[in-house]
Order: C-alpha cells, then sequence, then structure tokens
C-alpha cells in the first residue's frame, strides 16, 4: 500500500474502524445511556469529515487513484460523501428522541448506520466493477437489518424481509452484468473498459457487452428505486422506522446514482447511444408512475415513497443528458442530489414529529390542523411541499431547472416535456398536505424537541435561500468539482 493509497481510503478507514470501536464500547453503555453512543457516533462522523477534507485539501486538484485505479478520490467523490456524511449527522440528531419515543433505543442502531455510510463513500469511489458490488453490499446489509429494527412489529420485520430479498436478487443481476462485461473486455476497472471499447469499436455492437451493460443498469436501478425495479421501495418505506426510512431515502439514492454516474459516464461512454435512449425511457416511466401513484395515497409514508421514486426519475433525466453532455449531466445530477436531501431530510423530520407512536399508520390526514397548532412545522412542511413539486423560489425548483435545462440541451425534448408535466400532476399530491395542513381542522398534534425543530428549521432554511440565490452556490459548486477533477 502506498500513501496515495492509504490517503485515497482514509475516511473509509476512520469511520468503519470508529463504527468497530462503537460497536464494543457501546456493550459497556447502560441501556437508559445511549445518548452517549448517539453523541459518539457523531463525533466519528465528525472526525471523518475533518479527515475528508484534510486529504482533498493535500491533493487539491491532483485525484488519486488508488490501488492500481481500483478507488479514485475526486471531486464527484468528495462532493457526494459530504453529503453522506452531512445525512449521517442529520440522521442521528433525529434518531435520538425518535428511537427512545418508540422504545427504540439500542446502540446498534447507531453503528450500523456508520457502516452504511462507509458504504455509500464508497461507492461514491469506486472505480472497478468489483469494488462497485462489495460497496453495494456493505451499503445494503446494514440497511437490511435497520429496516427489521423495531422488531418484533411484523411490519418492520415484512419489510426487512422483502427488502432483503429483492436486494439478494438486485445484486445476482449486478454480478451476472459484471461477469458478462468482464467477458466481452477482460477487465473489470471502468477506465481500461472505455480503452479497450475506444480500442475496438466492434465491440460496441457486441451482445455480451450490451447485456452486460444492461444488466448492471438493473442492478443499481433497483438500489435508486427507478421503474421497473421500484416494487420494495412503498412497503419497505412504510415498514421501517421512520427514521431508517428517511435516513434511506437520501443515502441509498446518492450512493446509487454515485455508482450509477461513475460507471455509464467512466467505462461505457462508447455505448450512449444505446443506454441513453434506455435510460430515458426508464426515466419517464419512473416520472410518470411515481407522481401518478402517490395521487392515490393516503399514508404519508407510502406517497413520500412514491415521490422518492419520482424523483428518480428527474435525476435520470441528468443521466441521460451526461450521455453527451457529460459534465451538464454530472453537475446536474450532483445539484439534484443535494436538492433532494435538503428539503427530503426536512419533509422526513416533520413526519416524525406528527408521527403516533402506538402502532398505527400516519395518515396525511393526521395533518390536520397543524397550521394552528404548530405553525413553524406547517410553514416548514409547506416550503418543503412547494419545492417537492418544484416552485420557486426553493431548491427544488432550482434543481428541476437545472436538469430539464440539460435534457434540452442534450436533445432530449420529449423528456423535458414529461418532467413538467409530472411535475405539475405532482402538485395535486404535495399541495393536498399543504391544504390539510391550513384548511382542515383537527388536533394538529406533534411531538418536538430541540434538534428536531433545529433541523427542520435549518432545512426550511436552505431550501429557501438556495432558491433565492442559487447561480453564486451552484459555481462554486462547479468550480470544486473541476478543481479536484483536475481540469483548471
Amino acid at each position: 500500500m502506498t500513501p496515495n493509497d492509504f490517503d485515497a481510503i482514509l475516511p473509509l478507514l476512520v469511520l468503519s474502524g470508529w463504527a468497530s470501536v462503537l460497536l464494543l464500547i457501546d456493550l459497556w453503555i447502560p441501556k437508559n445511556r445511549k445518548s452517549i453512543t448517539a453523541l459518539l457516533a457523531v463525533l466519528g462522523l465528525a472526525v471523518a469529515t475533518g479527515t475528508l477534507v484534510a486529504v482533498a485539501l493535500t491533493y487539491w486538484g491532483h485525484p488519486i487513484a488508488a490501488f492500481g485505479g481500483m478507488v479514485t478520490f475526486d471531486g464527484f467523490s468528495v462532493f457526494l460523501s459530504m453529503l453522506l456524511l452531512m445525512t449521517g449527522v442529520v440522521t442521528i440528531t433525529l434518531a435520538y428522541n425518535y428511537l427512545k419515543q418508540s422504545s427504540l433505543d439500542r446502540g446498534e442502531f447507531y453503528t450500523l448506520l456508520l457502516f452504511s455510510i462507509t458504504g455509500m463513500m464508497l461507492m461514491a469511489q469506486a472505480s472497478d466493477l468489483i469494488v462497485v458490488f462489495l460497496a453495494l453490499e456493505l451499503l445494503s446489509i446494514p440497511l437490511y437489518v435497520l429496516s427489521g429494527f423495531a422488531r418484533p412489529q411484523v411490519d418492520s420485520e415484512e419489510s426487512a424481509m422483502k427488502y432483503f430479498l429483492l436486494g439478494a436478487f438486485a445484486s445476482g443481476f449486478l454480478v451476472y452484468g459484471i461477469a458478462l462485461t468482464y467477458g466481452a473486455t477482460q477487465t473489470t476497472d471502468l477506465s481500461t473498459i472505455w480503452s479497450v471499447i475506444s480500442q475496438n469499436g466492434a465491440l460496441t455492437h457486441d451482445p455480451l457487452l450490451l447485456a452486460g451493460a444492461a444488466l448492471i443498469l438493473v442492478g443499481l436501478g433497483f438500489k435508486v428505486a427507478a421503474v421497473p425495479f421500484h416494487m420494495w421501495t412503498p412497503d419497505v418505506y412504510e415498514g421501517a422506522p421512520t427514521i431508517v426510512t428517511a435516513f434511506m431515502s437520501v443515502g441509498a439514492k446518492v450512493g446509487g446514482f454515485a455508482a450509477l454516474l461513475r460507471v455509464f459516464f467512466t467505462a461505457f461512454p462508447a455505448l450512449a447511444a444505446e443506454w441513453s435512449m434506455a435510460i430515458a425511457i426508464l426515466s419517464a416511466l419512473t416520472m410518470i408512475l411515481g407522481n401518478v401513484a402517490a395521487i392515490a395515497q393516503s399514508s404519508i409514508k407510502r406517497m413520500l415513497a412514491y415521490s422518492s421514486i419520482a424523483h428518480a426519475g428527474y435525476i435520470l433525466m441528468a443521466v441521460v443528458a451526461g450521455g453527451s453532455l457529460a459534465n451538464d449531466g454530472t453537475s446536474a445530477a450532483v445539484f439534484y442530489l443535494l436538492a433532494y436531501a435538503v428539503m427530503n431530510l426536512g419533509a422526513w423530520a416533520v413526519v416524525i414529529a406528527v408521527e403516533k407512536h402506538n402502532g398505527e399508520l400516519t395518515t396525511i390526514d393526521d395533518f390536520a390542523g397543524l397550521g394552528t397548532t404548530r405553525t413553524g412545522l406547517a410553514l416548514s412542511m409547506a416550503l418543503f411541499m412547494l419545492s417537492f413539486t418544484g416552485l420557486p423560489p426553493t431548491i427544488g425548483f432550482i434543481g428541476k431547472f437545472y436538469v430539464f435545462r440539460a435534457a434540452i440541451d442534450a436533445g432530449f425534448m420529449w423528456l423535458a416535456v414529461i418532467g413538467v408535466i409530472t411535475s405539475l400532476v405532482s402538485a395535486f399530491y404535495y399541495l393536498r398536505i399543504v391544504m390539510v395542513m391550513w384548511m382542515k381542522s383537527g388536533e394538529g398534534a406533534a411531538t418536538t424537541s430541540r434538534s428536531l425543530n433545529l433541523i427542520v428549521g435549518l432545512a426550511a432554511l436552505v431550501t429557501f435561500v438556495m432558491g433565492l440565490v442559487p447561480n453564486y452556490l451552484i459555481a462554486a459548486a462547479e468550480r470544486a468539482l473541476l478543481v479536484l477533477f483536475g481540469n483548471v
């Protein structure tokens, strides 16, 4: 192992090592003092963040290709890793009170969370198909356990079983795709795959390679909940503990899209003519089904599950644009992931506040009267719903505008039109929540804490401010990506 190899994976070593030690320390922490475990988990995320920043500054403008090119430390991985670490901190902040109220205050929750974040970060750095698979499993296995964390509740155990079985099935597709790709190119290294295809133009029509790329798309499409690989999402989102659903809805999507962007933009750009149209069709189907199915939902968790599916379709639109405009597609996808993470975590925080802890499902009608009893929460939730819809001045509007523009520039006007139409459809179920909160009488019951109010307030502030002054922030993000990619 060279110094560069060590530096490239140092944040991962810190986080996974911290999680391993925390697992042992938690054995000596009393059941009524699990706040110590939560604080140690946040400390671990903070140390990993500091390590990530230190390595990024040390190699500023010089990406690291570690372990023979199997792992890459660059602007793309740094940006997404920071987003994932932020998501982890927010999740732990929300989790402490939630787990106590739900009688689920067990220390292994935080350890599993750290291991899953490690897998997500490795997904962003993976430059070899074998590492992609290993990272996917490191990401997924803790999530399978967390989905059933509310044992012995039947719904939670059922969601874990469904997620595990379908996840294992999707992993099989991914492994088979990797095997076929290796058979066609004799390598699993992403950059080398691109070189082999470039040197042998006949491979662009090789059924073996095309089948391999298609199966890899299926495996990663499951992780990002794209249609028709979305079947697990509503049931798992509804059955899993709400705090796990909130984390999964952001973390798994960021990790999945990180691998999808890295693989298809690095290994298969020569096949863009083939996979761009396939992904465009998946994007259209995902946007349509996600938004239309959400209309019929009365459960807030199922509604947000279909919303998550729909937003995967919008991000897939950026992937399509990246087939011919890699930089525009990458930056549009990355910015949309950031926008989605902010407004989605805020919305789930409000759901956690409103959720009942007696085993009953939380419905949209449970938000009735919230505008009167919890005005701050209701205003924030209204802002998040407007942002989901894509209305100005919110970060969601900027994200959708950015993605639609990239699709139009890439020649996919029809896909952008579908995106606009489905966004109008989504206004029906998003604004229904706003209507229920402000125009329907009800108890408006909500259980809040200082930490939850802080998260909701910060998310609302970022959602609004970044909708007002997006240009500087978008330019800063693009500049950071370009510098760390070594292009300036």
